[in-house]
């Protein structure tokens, strides 16, 4: 008999040993789990068998039970990368959340561009000072946030604006914090460094760097490549602080055209806000939203602060935002040019594109502004006509212009109305 033989082999084995008594039944249950795992009990060194009516895994050596305890444990299914959402599933994923409803969201990634001098550094303090305190921006409802700013170019001017704000309007939040140390976002040490700083501030609700080219100096934003490299980092930082990541980005040399770089950063975002700027009428658009209203117009204007006296005794300005409904610049009526009228408003809106000469005497504070001379040169050398003509064409061009409310004049200074 089976049992019979198995039952000497281990007497057998055991013979040298301390006599331990056996009875049939533990026999029977150990051959059943030996011959359920495929264990040859014969070929057992040193078996004990018990008399107890314990389980057979705690009748066998260490190595055996783990076999008859994996065994014993019932399958279990493989844990799917994929969950797969029924109707009701994904009706009831979390709501879309904002933090400026129906222009920023809470979480993602989004930038705010326009083409320099059209404000729109000041206009990004006062968005993050809004959300800070919990103050509706531009009529639309806002979530109290913490915030950081990381400001690339230039110190002196954030803390300026920051003053001019607080003169204006009596006070700053105290959940906003300010970086004005380098920072590149294409090092994953800065990555790190700055997520770790900002959690431990925990001001990552809203973050923003201001500009992305010096957040990647030397970066070709033209290049495909490049510009995935840039998007990605990002993306790595929104991740790290959990909230929404703003880039303050520049248009390329036709404003008309949008940002400047490669059209993926464009299709990489969740929100985009444009700035744009004729003469002295300033205006924000949504220009991107997933979920939001794109295309209506928030006029807004710059209002000059003096903000404290330098050592020469001369008064320091710096400029903060109000909304400005009554003037709607895509709306407005442009007046009728002449051609010689229209190639020089032209050439003068190119010539004060990248003039950083604002704040003369009897002009709006934050106007570029060109001298009367120096305007008239600058015409001239687009006038169509014979060189010893063009000075008079020119003179003509820019009075008309004046006529129109195209262009303002005082003070021997010139700037765009």
């Amino acid at each position: 008999m089976t049992t019979n033989n198995t039952k000497k082999a281990v007497g057998a084995e055991n013979s040298n040993g301390p006599h331990t008594d056996t009875n049939i039944g533990d026999f029977h249950t150990i051959e059943a789990a030996n011959q359920a795992s495929a264990i040859d009990v014969s070929s057992m060194d040193g078996l004990a068998i018990s008399s107890s009516e314990t389980p057979a895994s705690d009748l066998i050596e260490k190595d055996v039970t783990a076999e008859l305890i994996q065994l014993a444990e019932p399958p279990t299914s493989p844990s799917m990368h994929y969950r797969l959402l029924t109707d009701d599933d994904l009706c009831n994923l979390p709501a879309f959340q904002w933090r400026i409803k129906r222009v920023l969201p809470a979480h993602g990634l989004a930038v705010l561009f326009g083409p320099s001098g059209s404000g729109k550094s000041f206009l990004v303090l006062d968005l993050l000072q809004s959300l800070a305190l919990g103050r509706d921006w531009f009529g639309h409802k806002v979530k109290q946030c913490a915030v950081t700013y990381v400001a690339l170019e230039g110190e002196a001017g954030v803390a300026n604006r920051v003053k001019a704000y607080q003169v204006r309007h009596g006070s700053t939040a105290v959940n906003i914090r300010y970086v004005t140390q380098s920072f590149h976002l294409l090092d994953g040490n800065d990555i790190n460094a700055l997520a770790e700083a900002i959690q431990a501030e925990g001001t990552g609700d809203v973050v923003v760097l201001d500009t992305l080219s010096r957040a990647v100096p030397g970066s070709d934003e033209n290049d495909s490549k490049t510009m995935g490299q840039i998007v990605y980092a990002a993306k790595l930082l929104q991740e790290s602080i959990g909230g929404l990541v703003l880039l303050v980005h520049h248009t390329g040399k036709v404003a008309a055209n949008g940002m400047r770089g490669h059209s993926s950063l464009h299709a990489a975002l969740d929100c985009a806000i444009e700035v744009k700027r004729q003469g002295h009428h300033r205006e924000w658009i949504v220009a991107k939203s997933k979920d939001g209203e794109d295309g209506a117009s928030h006029p807004f204007k710059l209002e000059g602060v003096e903000v404290g006296i330098d050592e020469d005794g001369e008064p320091i300005t710096s400029c903060v935002v109000f909304e400005n409904p009554s003037e709607h610049a895509t709306g407005k009526k442009k007046p009728v040019l002449g051609k010689n009228q229209t190639i020089a408003l032209n050439a003068l809106k190119f010539s004060l594109s990248n003039s950083i000469d604002t704040g003369n005497e009897g002009t709006p504070h934050a106007e570029p502004s060109l001298g009367y001379e120096e305007a008239i040169e600058i015409i001239a050398t687009h006038m169509p006509t014979e060189a010893k003509h063009k000075k008079e064409r020119a003179k003509e061009a820019l009075d008309g212009l004046v006529r129109k409310n195209a262009v303002q004049v005082d003070e021997h200074r010139v700037w765009i109305n």
